[in-house]
């Protein structure tokens, strides 16, 4: 099945769109600005899409960290300042103690040479030097022993406060790339994924980027509100996740819009799975168990491109949204494979991640 459409312009870049609508605004190009515009621009979060284009064209870096604090339950620059510090800081002890290790060790090796000096001296009896020697080299040797033990508790200690930081940023990018609302990855967390199957050219024949759209849900949303929209998502992500492989990456990657990249399977079997996941989402049921409001039948359309259709990450991306808009065109709840020739009929503004009924 395949549907050839006429396009409209080409899809513009993220990263480029961001930067842009950033100096449009005369907003500062740090990291904390470019990761609110992201978010905007993706669609991830509405309500914050919406707040930032109140904001006009002329916002100021004040009302920009009101609403970074207001939607952000992170703040990257404190958290990896305060990492950063704790790390030197630890690492200074280490330094120090070894340090000490050191001089305790260049300690002993002088009393070893005055041992030495006093074996070989021609002033004392045979006893004296042998009990003197054996003195000398039991207390050195026992200090230095002791202090040794010291040495390793301590650099042992060290090593699990840096691991205990380690694992305190671990769990901050795990939450940075985790969508709050579905609990799946979000789109910060699936471009790096993407990036990554063109790492290994031999994986790409038996990988696969799926887009899935749940379809008419800007009419959901205005008709029920988006708390009931939210729901909708949340039921949405649950239905894909359980119908696939653990191992298969999902993410939400828009406001209604989900990815999946699919590694180890042919073109036919991803189109098996999607399917599988179509039609049971197609049979759940979207009711409000105290009003008894019936918000369904809820569908999704889903696109499909194998990663050896495309060169790079963003080639692969465009080809399945085209797939996307092929199964939106063909009349929706569909699943449709890209095939050469296919043309898109999609374009974004720089914020608002499509606004249509789709």
């Amino acid at each position: 099945m395949s549907s050839v459409i006429t396009p409209k312009a080409p899809a513009p870049d993220v990263a480029g769109q961001i930067t842009y609508a950033m100096r449009s605004m005369g907003v500062a190009p740090i990291p904390r600005n470019y990761e609110l515009f992201y978010e905007a621009y993706i669609g991830s979060n509405p309500a914050l899409t919406r707040d930032l284009a109140a904001l006009g064209g002329t916002a100021t870096q004040e009302e920009l960290d009101a609403l970074g604090a207001q939607y952000f339950t992170h703040n990257a620059g404190a958290v990896f300042d305060n990492a950063h510090t704790r790390i030197v800081a630890e690492l200074d002890n280490v330094l120090r103690v070894l340090r000490q290790e050191q001089n305790s060790l260049e300690s002993y090796n002088k009393l070893l040479g005055e041992t030495v000096r006093r074996i070989n001296s021609k002033n004392s009896s045979s006893a004296d030097l042998l009990r003197n020697a054996i003195a000398l080299l039991s207390e050195a040797t026992g200090d230095t022993i002791s202090h040794g033990e010291k040495t390793v508790e301590d650099v042992s200690q060290r090593s699990q406060e840096m691991d205990q930081v380690r694992k305190e940023l671990d769990e901050y990018k795990r939450i940075a790339n985790t969508d709050s609302l579905t609990r799946l990855s979000n789109r910060r967390a699936f471009d790096d994924r993407l990036a990554a199957v063109f790492n290994n050219s031999m994986n790409k024949p038996v990988t696969a980027l799926v887009l899935a759209d749940i379809d008419h849900f800007k009419a959901i949303n205005d008709r029920y509100g988006h708390p009931v929209g939210d729901k909708i998502l949340a039921t949405v992500a649950s239905v894909i996740r359980a119908n696939v492989r653990r191992d298969i990456f999902v993410a939400r990657t828009g406001g209604e819009e989900f990815a999946l990249l699919i590694e180890g399977n042919t073109a036919d079997e991803v189109m098996t799975m999607c399917e599988r996941v179509r039609r049971t989402l197609e049979a759940t049921p979207f009711k409000n168990s105290r009003t008894r409001i019936n918000y369904g039948p809820i569908t999704i359309s889903l696109g499909v491109c194998m990663a050896s259709e495309a060169a790079e990450p963003g080639e692969l991306y465009s080809k399945t949204d085209i797939a996307l808009y092929g199964a939106k065109n063909t009349g929706r709840n569909c699943t449709f494979l890209y095939e050469e020739g296919m043309q898109k009929d999609f374009a974004k503004s720089w914020l608002i991640y499509k606004t249509d009924a789709t």
